[in-house]
């Protein structure tokens, strides 16, 4: 399996057609340039100039995820079932929703706002109608090797589990 470097930023476009095709990327960052969002599992960064033993390492690291599959990222259908390699859960509505918004930032933090709008379209609900929702999501994708990381005064971040993780790299 072959990694591909591409410069950042001015390689961006090559980068989002390389990550749907689901082919692993080291983004090397030009100087003074803000740092990337990693989209997915099959992609890490440098800043140049780099260390050739540090890009190697990168890349070796790239190369080990892609040939143990763990590009897989968890799909949601429009029934609200979740599926995660052999495993799935059903979801009600609006935790369905919740997740979808999750989804679409693996990975990533997503603002407490944008998810009031992404579970409740017509209108948000009280603080802790979303906190409820948040806990009984994170119940039901625990079993699937995913996790809910509630980030301080920012949001929440969908990410493997520690569990599912630790599994891979013993595999």
């Amino acid at each position: 399996m072959d990694v591909v470097l591409l410069r950042w930023p001015s390689e961006s476009e090559r980068r989002e057609r390389l990550s749907e095709s689901g082919v692993a990327r080291l983004l090397l960052v030009e100087p003074g340039e803000p740092l990337p969002p990693v989209v997915d599992e099959l992609e890490d960064w440098v800043r140049v100039p780099a260390d050739e033993v540090e890009v190697q390492a990168r890349v070796s690291t790239l190369t080990a995820r892609a040939r143990a599959g763990v590009s897989s990222l968890p799909t949601l259908d429009g029934d609200g079932v979740v599926r995660l390699g052999d495993a799935w859960t059903s979801l009600p509505p609006v935790e369905a929703r919740l997740l979808g918004a999750l989804l679409g930032r693996f990975g990533s933090v997503v603002s407490r706002g944008s998810l009031a709008e992404s579970g409740w379209p017509d209108g948000a609900p009280g603080r802790n109608a979303l906190d409820v929702h948040m806990l009984r999501l994170r119940r039901r994708l625990g079993p699937l090797g995913l996790a809910i990381r509630t980030i301080r005064s920012r949001g929440y971040l969908l990410e493997r589990s520690d569990l599912s993780q630790q599994l891979e790299r013993n595999a």
